[in-house]
C-alpha cells in the first residue's frame, strides 16, 4: 500500500499540482511570442508550406522513430553521410501519460521516447554540431522539457519503473532526465572548448494532442480550460525558437528557459552526482563507449566515443 502511494498517488498529485501552478502563471502572464510535426504527414505538410512561403533555401523532411535506437542510428548515419553542416538540433519529440508499455528496445516508453532517443541522437550528431559551430556563432542544442520535471524523481536502479508503474511518474522522470542531461552535457562541451551550447526549455501548457491520454475527468475539465488558459502550438514553440536562434543567448548554455527567461529548475536537477550517474547509465543503455571518460577525452573526432554498429 505504501509503495503504491509513493509510486503512483504522489506522482499523480504532484504532476497535477505543477499543472495548476503553470495555468495560474499563464492566466496572469502573456505568452512569450516570436511552428514541425511528429508524424510523416505533418512533417511533409510543413515542408510544403515553407516552400510556398519562402523562395530561398530548402526544407526537407526525414522521418526518425525516437522509440527505436536502430532508427535513430540509421537517421544519424544518413545525415552524416551527406556532409551537411548542423547548426541547431531541437529535441522535441515526446509522449505523455501513456499506459504501461515498452519500446522495441525494452525501455519504458516515456523514458525511451522522451529521453533516451534524444540522448543517443544528440551524441551521434555531436561531431556535426561541433564542426559547424565557431566562436561567436555556436551550434545549439535545445532540449524541450516541461514544468512536470519539478515533480520528477529518478531511481537509477529502476529507470524503467518496473517495481510499481505510474504514467505520471514516468513522464515526470523523463523530463527531469532531459534537464539533468542538458546541464551535464554543457559542462563537458565547455570543458572541451567546443562552440556548441545546450539549453533546456519549458513550453508551458500547450493545447496539443499531448493531453489525449488524460484520464476521463481530467480530460473533461481540460477542454474548457484549454480554450482560455492553454497556449497555442505557435506560442508554445516560441521559447524553443528563442533558444535556437536569438542573439541574446549566443554562447549561453546550461540554462533552463521558460517564457523567454532563464528560470531555476528543480533542486534535484542541479545534483552533479545525479547528472554524472545518469550520464553513465544512459551511455550503457544505448551502447555508447567510454562513458566515464567522455568528460576528459572529448576531441574533434567524437565518433571515437560512439558505437555506430551497436543494435
Amino acid at each position: 500500500m505504501w509503495l503504491w502511494v509513493q509510486s503512483v498517488l504522489v506522482p499523480l498529485l504532484t504532476l497535477y499540482l505543477c499543472g495548476v501552478k503553470v495555468l495560474i502563471y499563464q492566466l496572469f502572464n502573456r505568452s512569450f511570442t516570436l511552428p514541425a510535426g511528429n508524424e510523416r504527414d505533418e512533417g511533409l505538410a510543413a515542408v510544403r508550406r515553407i516552400h510556398e512561403e519562402i523562395s530561398e533555401g530548402k526544407a526537407e523532411f526525414v522521418f526518425v522513430d525516437l522509440t527505436s535506437l536502430t532508427s535513430v542510428r540509421r537517421f544519424a548515419q544518413t545525415f552524416k553521410v551527406r556532409g551537411l553542416p548542423l547548426h541547431v538540433l531541437v529535441n522535441n519529440a515526446g509522449t505523455m501519460l501513456v499506459p504501461e508499455r515498452q519500446t522495441e528496445d525494452g525501455f519504458e516508453f516515456h523514458f525511451g521516447l522522451n529521453y533516451l532517443g534524444h540522448f543517443l541522437l544528440t551524441h551521434l550528431l555531436l561531431d556535426s554540431l561541433s564542426r559547424s559551430g565557431r566562436h561567436g556563432c555556436c551550434s545549439r542544442i535545445v532540449n524541450v522539457s516541461s514544468a512536470t520535471h519539478y515533480a520528477g524523481v529518478l531511481n537509477l536502479d529502476d529507470l524503467n519503473r518496473r517495481t510499481c508503474y505510474s504514467s505520471h511518474g514516468a513522464y515526470s522522470q523523463s523530463k527531469l532526465a532531459l534537464v539533468l542531461f542538458t546541464y551535464y552535457l554543457q559542462e563537458q562541451l565547455t570543458a572541451g572548448g567546443f562552440s556548441v551550447t545546450v539549453n533546456a526549455v519549458d513550453p508551458g501548457m500547450v493545447d496539443t494532442a499531448l493531453y489525449d491520454n488524460l484520464w476521463s475527468l481530467a480530460q473533461a475539465m481540460k477542454k474548457p480550460v484549454a480554450k482560455i488558459l492553454f497556449r497555442t502550438p505557435a506560442e508554445g514553440a516560441a521559447t524553443a525558437i528563442y533558444a535556437a536562434a536569438a542573439q541574446e543567448v549566443e554562447e549561453v548554455g546550461g540554462c533552463y528557459l521558460y517564457n523567454g527567461h532563464k528560470t531555476r529548475s528543480s533542486d534535484l536537477s542541479y545534483s552533479s552526482e545525479l547528472q554524472a550517474n545518469l550520464w553513465r547509465r544512459s551511455c550503457e543503455l544505448v551502447g555508447l563507449k567510454e562513458a566515464e571518460t567522455l568528460c576528459c577525452g572529448l576531441t574533434r573526432s567524437i565518433e571515437g566515443f560512439t558505437s555506430e554498429t551497436h543494435m
